[in-house]
């Protein structure tokens, strides 16, 4: 029997979707949803995972942007994913591909001229989209983001889920160490 989950955008109830289910939610909306189970870069089509060890196949991720007056909120909720444990996670630049590099660096809202960026003055939460979590004793977790801008013409691609948190100090700033998983979203 497939579990129902409920889905609010907006504080309104927009859809009762399935884990192995996607939701889309209409263009133009500038509402982004992303429901999807982690597979292996062989099966994957959403979310792959590139280290077993860390999201095991099954795992699932749902991801929900919503543009709001002057800044967009994004929320990051996970489960099946090893117990008390933190992850990095962000918004990347393009779709999740079968190698962890296809999706690219990290969305910025101002574009640091030097790549890779590490520079605290762009590799921030305010001009990139961070979701850092600690899943729960069952391997859960939902955290959220409020960035004080809206996507225009360039869009993130995906959130991509790194093996450490999300280091700040100059020359490092932005890093989160190895990409274990990836969810495409359709910003």
């Amino acid at each position: 029997m497939k579990r129902l989950i409920p889905l609010f955008v907006g504080g309104v109830l927009a859809a009762m979707v399935t884990p192995t289910a996607s939701a889309d939610v209409p263009q133009g909306s500038g509402v982004a949803v992303t429901v999807a189970r982690f597979a292996t870069p062989d099966t994957a089509t959403k979310a792959y995972t590139y280290d077993t060890a860390l999201i095991a196949p099954g795992a699932v991720a749902l991801v929900l942007a919503t543009p709001l007056r002057r800044s967009t909120k994004t929320l990051l909720s996970v489960h099946g994913l090893i117990p008390n444990r933190t992850y990095g996670a962000h918004a990347h630049q393009r779709p999740c591909g079968a190698l962890a590099t296809d999706a690219g660096a990290h969305h910025q809202h101002v574009v640091d001229p030097s790549q890779p960026s590490v520079d605290p003055a762009y590799a921030n939460p305010e001009n990139e989209i961070w979701l850092d979590f600690t899943t729960d004793d069952r391997g859960r977790a939902l955290v959220d983001t409020v960035v004080p801008w809206r996507f225009a013409d360039r869009r993130a691609g995906s959130v991509v889920i790194h093996a450490q948190p999300t280091a700040t100090e100059p020359g490092k700033a932005g890093t989160a160490g190895p990409r274990v998983g990836c969810a495409t979203v359709k910003f």
